[in-house]
């Protein structure tokens, strides 16, 4: 097939230069058009993005772009919300300039991290739609607290345990958040408390295993290196209590990597509240909304997305309807329905 791909190199925040490129259906009429947002990786997604190989080819137009620091693209990789939302904005700005007239509906796909970054950009520049697949609609530092209480529920401890271990995540969260800038001691003072307890080995978490368990000193020798200018601080309720764009988030039942319950229960009070809001999700899937068989010692095995995940994405591109089955995606919440 035929596609009309523009290769181009756009002007991001700060002056930042980006790669980009736009592929669009064959034809000459207007069509909708997804702009890609990272998630937390900082590999070229001009080379590893999925969508920008089969959607065109269903109808619907894809921008992707390197993130700042991958695949030509100048700059710095970062993992500050604000900086990739101001990004993302810069490319749907650029994706309307390169489609002209064939610009239909234009709108924001972000997965993960790009949970975050996909409805802040859409409150800095106008767009039709936004979707986020299996994202967070609360912080970062969250994350790694409900990925630890998920570890430590796996292994079969009690809410004694994790009520301690939350303790525990507190000092880890205000440690990273502040880049270190609170010190060593209350770190230490939890480590001292709990390091001989059974259930310590088993916490893991984003970062909260790696700072229990590896000494002050290196701390500080990989603090370079581990310090991605991430907005641990960011809440997204702010904006999505205020965005008027139609959203699709898409979530997968049993994500270890984001953990979903906090996020489906804010998401769902929103569309209770009117906010354009629709969510799906899908049962005995993990991060990337991907099937699994679980083995005997609790190891997980992909087997490949959901069916129906990619359609669920195609259609609200192109509509801003979910209509029919979307495999066995269940439908939690719409702007007028709370969910059950």
């Amino acid at each position: 097939m035929a596609l009309d791909v523009q290769d181009t190199r756009f002007v991001g925040q700060g002056g930042i230069h980006l790669n980009g490129r736009l592929i669009l259906p064959p034809g000459d009429g207007p069509v909708p058009i997804m702009v890609e947002v990272h998630g937390s990786e900082g590999a070229n997604a001009l080379d590893f993005n999925a969508f920008q190989r089969f959607a065109p080819a269903s109808g619907v137009g894809v921008f992707v772009y390197a993130k700042r620091g991958s695949g030509g693209s100048e700059g710095r990789y970062t993992q500050d919300f604000h900086i990739l939302a101001a990004d993302a904005a810069a490319a749907v700005v650029e994706a309307r300039r390169l489609a002209g007239a064939r610009a239909g509906r234009v709108g924001l796909h972000g997965a993960s991290q790009g949970g975050w970054i996909a409805p802040l950009a859409a409150s800095q520049t106008p767009v039709d739609f936004v979707t986020v697949g299996f994202g967070l609609a609360y912080g970062a530092l969250a994350e790694d607290s409900d990925q630890v209480m998920l570890d430590l529920k796996a292994r079969g401890w009690g809410p004694q345990v994790l009520e301690q271990a939350r303790e525990i995540t507190d000092v880890t969260g205000a440690f990273i958040a502040s880049h270190g800038g609170v010190g060593f001691d209350a770190l230490e003072a939890v480590r001292a408390k709990y390091r001989d307890q059974p259930w310590f080995a088993d916490i893991k978490g984003e970062f909260t295993g790696l700072l229990l368990n590896t000494p002050d000193a290196q701390i500080i020798a990989m603090a370079p290196q581990m310090d991605l200018g991430t907005s641990w601080d960011y809440d997204p309720l702010p904006v999505l209590s205020s965005l008027s764009t139609p959203m699709l988030w898409i979530q997968a039942q049993n994500d270890t990597g984001a953990p979903p319950d906090a996020t489906r229960q804010r998401l769902i009070d929103l569309a209770g509240q009117g906010r354009p809001i629709t969510l799906l999700e899908y049962p005995d899937t993990d991060h990337g909304i991907v099937r699994f068989e679980t083995a005997a010692d609790g190891r997980r095995t992909a087997l490949g997305n959901a069916p129906g995940y990619y359609q669920a994405v195609l259609d609200w591109a192109k509509t801003g309807r979910l209509d029919g089955r979307y495999g066995d995606g269940r439908l939690l919440a719409t702007p007028s329905r709370r969910g059950r």
